[in-house]
């Protein structure tokens, strides 16, 4: 446990007795950043309106491409909650100074983000040393960055080889269907498009046994929370309860929903959930993700992104930007 945020949410739950009430009725909504092309439970609570019930407010939704993006709109006061931003990015922004914090493990995907060398070049782990001069799309400051980065670094290729090309996934599987690129980095529907014109060099298995953990996390300003932690501790249970519902049946029907929310075909979604494993609130407190591993985890990501010289510095630990109140408190209701 984290004392430092959980002394801080212990604060913001008793002013939330006053406090969600003045925020509700000044503003009676919030606004949360999502993707598209991720296909996840919690769409299927958004298009019941789950959220708006469970919060007593208007929940305004809005879609990005990157986690990056996201931790500008959040920094601006634009969104209030994000959904499955990208711990690299996450990493990114607290190293930087912005005070966000994670209140939940939204979902591991270590089969769902990854790198595709166009097919024409005819390159696999055996062969990646040959990946040395060639252009690639990634999505700076991303999970799909610390990926690569880590990938790279495993095949032994210099980075000052390479030519880097910062590109969201659509834009870099566009990119490599054209020949634009040799290889691309991204995730969820860019993946699968990517994959369309090329072969992964790693699979998920392969990569965790290196080490590289893919997951997301929901996060949110730290004063928001402080403020709200009634609001943040009812939508993690909304998301925790439709999480609970996929697990347990995985209808057609629910399908049919996320399918439509995310904005990809049945097939595609049934493909990419699949992949995808979403911890209980029990499991997310314990020590293997919030509990303790999460901020160790973290600090290996900055300290890559430092040596890569993607960002200047490192925090001396993450710890602090881990709050488990919300979740805390979201096992009691």
């Amino acid at each position: 446990m984290i004392k430092k945020t959980r002394t801080g949410f212990v604060a913001g739950a008793v002013m939330a007795m006053t406090g969600q009430a003045a925020f509700a009725d000044a503003h009676g909504e919030i606004t949360v950043g999502y993707f598209l092309e991720w296909p996840m439970p919690f769409l299927a609570a958004k298009a019941s309106g789950a959220y708006d019930e469970a919060l007593g407010m208007k929940v305004n939704w809005v879609s990005f491409e990157t986690g990056t993006a996201m931790s500008a709109a959040m920094a601006s006061g634009d969104v209030q909650l994000s959904v499955s931003q990208g711990v690299p990015p996450f990493v990114v922004a607290t190293s930087g100074g912005q005070d966000i914090q994670i209140v939940d493990v939204a979902v591991s995907y270590s089969d769902n983000d990854n790198c595709v060398v166009a097919s024409g070049l005819e390159i696999d782990k055996d062969s990646a040393g040959e990946l040395a001069g060639k252009k690639v799309a990634v999505p700076l400051g991303t999970a799909a960055h610390y990926g690569f980065l880590r990938q790279m670094d495993h095949f032994g290729i210099d980075l000052a080889s390479l030519q880097i090309v910062d590109m969201a996934p659509p834009e870099g599987a566009a990119a490599l269907s054209q020949g634009a690129v040799d290889f691309a980095c991204g995730w969820g529907g860019g993946l699968s498009r990517m994959k369309e014109y090329g072969n992964i060099l790693l699979t998920g298995a392969e990569k965790q046994e290196l080490g590289i953990l893919v997951f997301d996390v929901t996060s949110a300003p730290a004063s928001y929370i402080a403020e709200n932690g009634d609001v943040v501790a009812k939508f993690v249970k909304v998301t925790a309860d439709a999480n609970a519902e996929w697990a347990a049946g995985q209808s057609e029907e629910m399908l049919a929903v996320i399918a439509e929310q995310s904005g990809m075909d049945l097939e595609a979604t049934r493909a990419s959930i699949s992949s995808f494993v979403f911890p209980t609130i029990e499991e997310q407190l314990s020590e293997s993700w919030l509990g303790g591993n999460a901020a160790a985890f973290m600090k290996g990501v900055a300290d890559v992104f430092v040596e890569a010289g993607s960002i200047d510095s490192a925090l001396d630990s993450y710890e602090d930007t881990v709050n488990t109140g919300p979740l805390e408190a979201a096992k009691g209701m």
